[in-house]
């Protein structure tokens, strides 16, 4: 008798996972990893930074997870938990060098974490770094049945002198790079309206089913940024995540300056989140990122560059002195 798998830990099913996982990660290797899949831990060669930092996130994707469950659609919620890790290194002005993934269940089924931690490699791909490890853990009694969770950990390489923020004044301007959806914040609340209120129940008006549209994955920026930031062009960046406006554009500011900002028509999916719940304005603000997952500080000399490097990049407020809120939204006109 298999006393272990009797127990609930099936190790042939653990072992067959990560046979599964090895092409995923070996698309994501650089020049700079040592060691293999198969080994206790990896390395990384540090790439020839000038006055270099080590800077690190770790973060998870929250209850979008739950959802990704009831729909069972596991292929992207991978590239969720990459985003968020990525594009919170981005945000200090980090690129990306490696990535590490915890995915703990109740039972191991090799075909979904195999999917998984394609998702997972996929974001690794487009963040521009390497998936060097992980960890799968089966653990019976700790989940419900079917249940997993899933968290990360990156580490990025910057400059001493191109940490973010940095040079944030009176005057920069505010852009914003739009969102490929609500990301992975405020999904507890989008669950409630699922569960509470028809929002379900039409389409987007371009026929993405709502359920495929809260399910679309988070955007990664770090390809699309990067460059500006390493012209200099960028003084802060602000990535919209849980707490919206509201807590993540302070980050980036100095204590005695204040975002100013322009209110605008919101994309239709959060429309619909508003009326289902009938939200107020300060509520969508302090949860979701409203269209725009990436806000850029920079000079108003630096506006026309940037735009032009990024045209998907709108001019959403400015940075002014503080005489109130750190965050004050202009009235609609």
């Amino acid at each position: 008798m298999d006393d272990y798998k009797a127990a609930g830990v099936n190790i042939a099913a653990g072992a067959e996972a990560v046979a599964r996982m090895a092409t995923s990660l070996a698309a994501t290797r650089d020049d700079n990893v040592i060691g293999s899949a198969t080994g206790f831990a990896a390395g990384y060669r540090l790439p020839p930074v000038p006055e270099p930092v080590l800077v690190s996130a770790t973060d998870g994707v929250g209850t979008k997870l739950l959802l990704a469950l009831q729909e069972d659609r596991h292929d992207t919620i991978g590239i969720d938990l990459v985003a968020m890790v990525a594009n919170d290194l981005l945000a200090q002005g980090a690129q990306p060098l490696f990535f590490l993934d915890y995915l703990a269940t109740d039972v191991v089924v090799p075909e979904r974490v195999a999917t998984i931690v394609a998702g997972i490699a996929a974001g690794c791909q487009q963040a521009g770094m390497a998936l060097i490890g992980g960890e799968t853990a089966e653990m019976p009694g700790m989940y419900p049945a079917d249940h997993y969770d899933l968290a990360g950990f990156a580490v990025g390489i910057a400059s001493a002198s191109q940490l973010l923020p940095h040079g944030v004044a009176a005057g920069d301007v505010l852009l914003g790079l739009p969102s490929s959806g609500v990301h992975s914040n405020g999904y507890s609340l989008v669950r409630k309206l699922l569960a509470e209120t028809s929002l379900a129940a039409a389409p987007l008006a371009d026929g993405t089913p709502m359920l495929a549209a809260l399910l679309a994955p988070t955007r990664i920026y770090v390809q699309a940024v990067t460059p500006l930031i390493t012209a200099g062009l960028v003084h802060g960046i602000a990535h919209i995540t849980g707490g919206g406006f509201t807590e993540n554009l302070p980050r980036i500011l100095p204590a005695k300056l204040a975002a100013r900002l322009r209110p605008w028509p919101l994309p239709e999916l959060f429309q619909r989140l508003q009326e289902a719940g009938n939200l107020s304005l300060a509520t969508m603000r302090r949860t979701f990122n409203l269209g725009f997952g990436l806000v850029l500080a920079v000079a108003p000399e630096a506006v026309a560059a940037v735009q032009a490097a990024l045209p998907e990049a709108q001019v959403i407020g400015r940075v002014e002195p503080r005489a109130g809120q750190a965050v004050e939204w202009e009235a609609k006109g």
